[in-house]
């Protein structure tokens, strides 16, 4: 049986320092059959030179030029001219592991109705150390993103979506996308190794990211999405951390404070101060 091409989408805007170490990782992996398409997106520095050396080393290198259009508009760029049946963004200044597209593609094999495969990750970088995202939850997502860009999918499942929104131009586009391509019944699958590797910049975008930028993304993000939040509304309300915090600080107030009424030292109290009670009342009644 033919194995399973993958795309590996490389979009590059004037990273050519760190592009090496990506395309290394890429030519690294166990799973042979990839193309990795390497999308200079209107970059001002030696990108083109880079990519055009690894053509020539590798015909699986394939390179594709354009004007600037941000992030989302190079990842489509690079998918709509790929062949794979499954895809991978990898963004330029990012590493995989060897063995990454063999045990998602292995999952995939295993498992095929499952829509999305991601893994473990670590940041490298001027930070290091695991990469603590939580749990994937359909709900969850809905809030927060806990899936990296460098999830594979299958080209069938973005050819039903939009693509990647192209008018999100200051970051969050992973998780846009994902509520395009992601339903609550769909299987999500997160392999217990860590494949990922997410260097941290000066300039990275999870740092950048005002919080004033943040909620203008987030509202652009609902309105794309609205048809999806519409149906859990209510259990959103109560899912939301803040509120859930919230309502754990006053089921713990109303626990003390039951602790604090059934005490000997409480009824004592009350006794000692009933007489006081009552005669406070007589006073008011009198007055």
């Amino acid at each position: 049986m033919t194995p399973n091409l993958i795309s590996v989408i490389v979009p590059c805007y004037n990273q050519a320092q760190y592009l090496p170490a990506t395309l290394d990782s890429v030519f690294a992996q166990t799973y042979l059959n990839w193309e990795c398409i390497i999308v200079n997106d209107g970059s001002t520095d030696n990108t083109e030179g880079i990519a055009k050396q690894y053509c020539q080393i590798d015909n699986r290198f394939k390179y594709l030029s354009k004007d600037n259009g941000g992030l989302s508009s190079a990842r489509n760029a690079g998918i709509n001219n790929s062949l794979g049946e499954f895809i991978l963004p990898l963004d330029s200044d990012d590493l995989i592991a060897p063995q990454y597209i063999e045990k998602a593609l292995e999952y995939f094999h295993n498992s095929p109705t499952t829509k999305l495969v991601y893994c473990k990750a670590q940041l490298f970088g001027i930070d290091n150390g695991e990469w603590r995202l939580p749990d994937y939850k359909y709900t969850d997502l809905l809030f927060e993103n806990m899936i990296f860009c460098s999830a594979i999918y299958k080209r069938a499942d973005y050819e039903n979506t939009g693509g990647y929104n192209e008018n999100i131009l200051q970051g969050l586009e992973d998780w846009d996308f994902w509520l395009s391509l992601i339903d609550e019944s769909d299987i999500i699958y997160c392999l217990p190794e860590t494949c990922f590797y997410y260097r941290i910049r000066h300039e990275s975008m999870l740092r950048s990211l005002t919080n004033e930028n943040g909620m203008v993304l987030r509202r652009k993000i609902y309105f794309n999405h609205n048809e999806k939040y519409q149906g859990f509304i209510p259990e959103l309300i109560w899912e939301n951390p803040q509120i859930k915090s919230q309502q754990k600080y006053i089921l713990t107030l109303e626990t003390q404070i039951k602790k604090i009424q059934l005490s000997k030292a409480y009824r004592f109290g009350k006794f000692i101060l009933k007489p006081f009670s009552i005669l406070k009342n007589k006073t008011i009644i009198q007055d």
